[in-house]
């Protein structure tokens, strides 16, 4: 069951809830953020700024803000079917309205200028340019001129956007007719789909990311059936839609490099999922175990496009089940892959305990047999999918690091929710969540030299959190639902988020009072 992060009166997070925003950061100030990690090499609090180019940045994602969901000749995509059968999410609700941004472009970047963030990552939807997804009928106009109206307000607010092309919502006709991602065609229709956006918006848009989370999107909606389109396959089907999807974003990075690269300069990554995996011991057994996990998550997606195939020690575990295979690809595919990431963004909520299982009893949720996850019993740990353990990031980033060649990364997706239905203003919680992992990342800029280029908060404001709907909240910005007029007013944690964009990073006081 879903809960609140809790600590015992009189800790940090009730003083930051309780004091002016200047007053508890600067409590901070030499001490641990967490009350149950005090490890002094690993816990301790550092002072230093991000570099000036640090992108500072908030995330939303077309479906769960937008809302519109018929209007102006939208088409119909995987979650507005989902959602509208009912049983599938939280009082059977839906995103058709959610925060009501295709209306309210203004209201949102009028909440980006006062956070002042350099950056915002949202998503364009499928189906609100191209209806069908397909490219035998021309775009929808109201769909290119409500995205061309979100991007020139950004960019006259001095906001870079940063664009996704897809965050899960497949077009149901592509869908239906030819099984999305399990059929080639589809990769194909994607790729038309990019050269559209790119045509249109990439004079105004420098970092396109093809696919959000396509981990989460397989085996969730179609291993386990609680995400949208709600399947229940073969993990064989699994490996073979993934296939596909990397095929698509290979592509589209070739196609993007021919035909736009040299005019337009931007570049072209992916969000991917990136949960930190900690050996329960030293032993042996764990150590592969935390990285047949790693290898299996992250590594199923980022190992072919910086190597051309699947990890070692994924084929080597695949190719040990009677029921599966993995895909090959040709030499042709390889070569298409490697290499096809201009900056990697990685979206990290969980840090888990990994241990061999020694039965081998079969895991549905991992897909794995012989790898045991559990938190461990001091961590905050919110629905067995979200853990508040600030340290996960800065190893994660470590990995891929090393596991990667140094690429460029952008953390694209990280937040902390909470349940209550108050507006809860006072968010202390999440502004010890932010500052943590916040400084988890200069840690690993600082001291690890790991090449993090940027920031992104979820969320900028509440909004559909998939299953969970409206019940969990997100957003440094709250939303009120049941207004007509979706009121946002800004959260503690939007005021908390601002004042470190301000300061760089957490310059120590004595070095603030030195530059007045």
């Amino acid at each position: 069951m879903m809960h609140e992060v809790s600590f015992p009166i009189g800790h940090l997070v009730y003083m930051l809830a309780a004091l002016g925003v200047t007053a508890a950061l600067d409590l901070i100030d030499g001490k641990f953020i967490y009350p149950n990690f005090k490890d002094e090499k690993r816990d301790s609090f550092l002072h230093g700024r991000f570099s000036q180019s640090f992108a500072w940045g908030a995330a939303t994602s077309a479906y769960q803000i937008e809302g519109g969901w018929n209007d102006d000749g939208k088409g119909v995509h995987i979650w507005d079917t989902f959602t509208h059968q009912g049983g599938h999410v939280f009082m059977n609700q839906t995103g058709d309205i959610a925060c009501d941004s295709y209306h309210k472009v203004t209201k949102d970047v009028e909440m980006l200028k006062r956070l002042g963030v350099t950056h915002y990552s949202f998503s364009i939807s499928w189906t609100r340019i191209l209806p069908q997804g397909t490219r035998h009928k021309p775009p929808n106009k109201a769909g290119l001129a409500y995205y061309h109206r979100l991007i020139d307000e950004l960019i006259r607010a001095n906001i870079e956007p940063v664009v996704t092309l897809f965050h899960y919502d497949m077009p149901q006709d592509l869908q239906d007719y030819l099984g999305g991602f399990q059929n080639s065609e589809t990769v194909k229709l994607f790729v038309h789909y990019a050269d559209l956006c790119f045509g249109e918006f990439g004079d105004k848009v420098k970092y396109w990311m093809t696919i959000n989370e396509p981990y989460t999107y397989v085996m969730s909606g179609h291993r386990h059936g609680n995400m949208a389109p709600g399947f229940e396959l073969t993990l064989q089907h699994c490996y073979e839609n993934a296939h596909n999807i990397l095929l698509a974003h290979a592509l589209t990075w070739k196609h993007y490099h021919e035909k736009y690269r040299r005019r337009q300069r931007g570049f072209i990554g992916i969000a991917s999922v990136a949960p930190w995996a900690e050996p329960a011991t030293q032993k042996t057994a764990d150590l592969e175990a935390a990285n047949l996990y790693m290898q299996m998550t992250i590594g199923w997606f980022l190992h072919p496009l910086y190597y051309g195939d699947y990890p070692a020690e994924m084929r080597q575990y695949v190719a040990s089940q009677t029921s599966v295979k993995l895909p090959e690809f040709t030499r042709q595919e390889r070569d298409l892959l490697r290499g096809s990431c201009d900056f990697l963004g990685i979206n990290h909520y969980k840090t888990v305990m990994a241990k061999r299982r020694e039965s081998e009893k079969y895991d549905a949720f991992t897909g794995l047999h012989n790898v045991h996850l559990s938190f461990a019993e001091d961590w905050t740990v919110i629905d067995d999918q979200y853990t508040v353990v600030p340290w996960g990031i800065r190893k994660v980033l470590n990995w891929i690091h090393e596991e990667y060649g140094k690429p460029t990364i952008f953390v694209t997706k990280n937040g902390m929710p909470h349940t209550a239905e108050d507006p809860n203003i006072n968010d202390g919680e999440r502004i010890v969540y932010i500052t943590a992992y916040l400084n988890e990342i200069l840690k690993a800029q600082t001291y690890d030299s790991v090449n993090v280029k940027g920031y992104f908060v979820w969320s900028l404001m509440d909004n559909f959190a998939w299953t969970k709907g409206y019940s969990v909240k997100f957003g440094l910005h709250y939303v009120n639902f049941t207004d007509p007029a979706r009121l946002r007013l800004p959260r503690e944690s939007a005021k908390a988020y601002s004042k470190i964009i301000q300061d760089g990073g957490f310059p120590s006081q004595l070095k603030k009072k030195e530059e007045l």
